[in-house]
């Protein structure tokens, strides 16, 4: 609904709500006949303001979405979701109700883990500190050319590393010399 069409709604169901407020028992028929045009005009505008056709369910989120008679709100996405849910409950699974010990981690935690399998991290100095510049490597001598690559690419960094991941960290090889750049101009004076 644009913004003319809100505007032409409203004051169509204000004038009716004025209607509503002056109807008595010895209303005249003329007047009457004055609020069904009246009625038909707000009906007309709230006709034209929706293109859609009426939602098929209660559900807010899906409200074109495919109906399930056995959902409360009449959507099948939804009761489908409850119902995966309410399975995951009775197979032992923690329900959303029950708070997780620890906070979930999208990534897991440490134990979750297996043991690091053997790769090599490219890395970059931006003045503050190492970052990852790439993708880990499985193979040494591949992420030694790509970091050769970024060495001869149109912005290079301060300086490059190499470190290899198995069970601990070990840094490999350096390129360059990573110097630490103040943020703050003229040194924070």
């Amino acid at each position: 609904m644009n913004h003319a069409q809100l505007a032409a709604l409203g004051r169509a169901l204000r004038l009716l709500g004025e209607h509503g407020e002056a109807l008595g028992a010895d209303t005249p028929d003329a007047r009457l006949h004055e609020i069904k045009a009246d009625l038909r005009r707000a009906l007309d505008l709230v006709e034209e303001s929706t293109g859609n056709s009426a939602p098929s369910t209660r559900c807010p989120e899906h409200p074109h979405g495919p109906v399930d008679e056995s959902a409360p709100d009449l959507c099948l996405l939804c009761e489908t979701r409850r119902r995966a849910a309410r399975r995951s409950e009775f197979q032992g699974r923690p329900s959303a109700a029950e708070p997780a010990a620890t906070a979930p981690s999208r990534y897991g935690v440490r134990a979750d883990r297996p043991q690091p399998q053997q790769r090599w991290l490219p890395e970059s100095w931006t003045g503050q500190e190492w970052q990852l510049c790439g993708t880990p490597r499985r193979d040494r001598r591949e992420a030694e050319a790509y970091l050769a690559a970024q060495r001869r690419g149109s912005r290079p960094a301060m300086a490059y590393r190499l470190v290899h991941e198995f069970t601990d960290y070990e840094v490999l090889r350096v390129w360059g010399t990573p110097v630490h750049v103040d943020i703050e101009p003229m040194g924070n004076l």
